[in-house]
């Protein structure tokens, strides 16, 4: 097992504002307004002493950009299926179809209490009371909080092939238990992340299979509601694409006790062989 850590030793060091940031934002030259706040805060904190300030920054930027574009395709899509000055004349409309919405996702969720099963989160596992974990179809990733400060030499994490430990030294643990399936040992690496919470990722050894759970004992997900990303899946070769699609589609039919693509495929060949030798006797033949 690799462990990135060790670097939890670098603490930024908070220095009280000489002054108060003071800039007026022109629309017509917004970079020349972010340079003054990157100098501001250069002055002003050790920011600019990170070795992932690039990729923090980065990552900011992103997230913001993603969250402007969602909201202005929501607002166009709003804007093509109610023009605006239709919008309030179907207030009423809009709201049926919310209820109409929340009562079919409450009778989703009754029925996987039923099931024993919980509706997966965004990221295709579960949030639970003392961590959370998400899964694509090559690995888990998984995140335990700490209290803030805490130091990578009081972390226990142990990562077997079958077993998970993970926690604080001194304390229970907050993950002790048989994961779901097997991993690559070799594959799975740990870090503490701002020094409050423990980030962990798993490579799976089956790379063709949706976990249910994390570790044994805890509910289960359920699996017709995962939701791989596409962009992903596009990133693919034909063949690889075409194995995971075929995987995830005779996943979802097992679940549903319907025949599985190869299934399907010899039942059609039979049929066919029955309607060209319709001389013969298949009274006994078994469709499976």
């Amino acid at each position: 097992m690799a462990i990135l850590s060790d670097y939890e030793e670098q603490q930024y060091q908070k220095k009280p504002p000489s002054k108060p940031f003071n800039a007026s934002f022109d629309p017509s030259n917004p970079l020349g307004f972010l340079e003054k706040v990157f100098e501001f805060v250069a002055k002003e904190s050790d920011l600019f002493k990170s070795d992932s300030l690039v990729n923090d920054v980065t990552a900011v930027l992103r997230m913001v950009k993603d969250k402007v574009a969602a909201e202005e395709k929501k607002k166009e899509v709003m804007d093509q299926v109610v023009p605006p000055p239709m919008q309030l004349a179907t207030k009423e409309v809009v709201k049926e179809d919310v209820i109409m919405e929340d009562n079919a996702e409450i009778q989703s969720k009754d029925e996987d209490k039923k099931n024993g099963r919980r509706a997966p989160n965004t990221g295709n596992g579960l949030d639970m009371d003392n961590y959370s974990w998400g899964q694509s179809l090559q690995e888990v990733n998984i995140s335990v909080p700490v209290p803030p400060g805490t130091k990578s030499r009081f972390i226990v994490c142990e990562i077997k092939k079958n077993h998970i430990k993970v926690g604080l030294k001194g304390q229970p643990p907050v993950l002790d238990g048989e994961l779901f399936n097997a991993v690559k040992v070799d594959g799975c690496f740990w870090s503490l992340e701002d020094q409050k919470s423990i980030s962990i990722m798993l490579t799976k050894q089956n790379q063709m299979d949706w976990w249910k759970f994390l570790v044994k004992g805890e509910p289960e997900i359920d699996t017709q509601k995962v939701e791989p990303e596409s962009s992903k899946l596009s990133d693919l070769d034909p063949e690889t694409r075409s194995s995971i699609e075929k995987m995830m589609f005779d996943q979802r039919q097992k679940q549903m006790g319907l025949p599985t693509s190869d299934e399907m495929q010899k039942q059609d060949l039979l049929k066919k062989f029955m309607a060209e030798h319709q001389e013969m006797d298949f009274s006994r033949a078994k469709m499976n």
